[in-house]
């Protein structure tokens, strides 16, 4: 089973940026399905960024242009750059990841949010 740290997270004021990362152990992660969602509180969580198996990404219109996700199969880490920061993406911030699915001759990916494997979760906390 894939067990996931995430070292990063913090406080920033708004219009910063911070970088998180998420190590994988005990399984290969360049072959999962991988991301991030995040949790603020009193809110539903909110997937926000993806790669499939294939390497493409998904990233959530809420960060398009703020955030990216970026991976480095070598480290078995998965990062998120997070810039101009607001005081809306104050949460708590989840790696996830999962095996790929098979349904008709292809493999294909769960949302975020399903995945079978997540990180203890790192704040990330934007003030004003």
């Amino acid at each position: 089973q894939v067990q996931l740290v995430e070292p990063g997270g913090g406080s920033v004021q708004v219009g910063g940026s911070l970088r998180l990362s998420c190590e994988a152990s005990g399984y290969p992660f360049s072959s999962s399905c991988r991301g991030w969602f995040r949790q603020a509180p009193g809110k539903e969580r909110e997937g926000v960024a993806t790669f499939d198996r294939g390497g493409n990404t998904s990233v959530a219109d809420s960060v398009k242009g703020r955030f990216t996700i970026s991976k480095d199969n070598a480290k078995n880490t998965l990062y998120l750059q997070m810039n101009r920061l607001k005081p809306e993406d104050t949460a708590m911030y989840y790696c996830a990841a999962d095996t790929p699915r098979y349904r008709k001759g292809d493999f294909y990916c769960v949302g975020v949010l399903d995945f079978g494997s997540r990180g203890q979760g790192t704040q990330v906390t934007v003030s004003s």
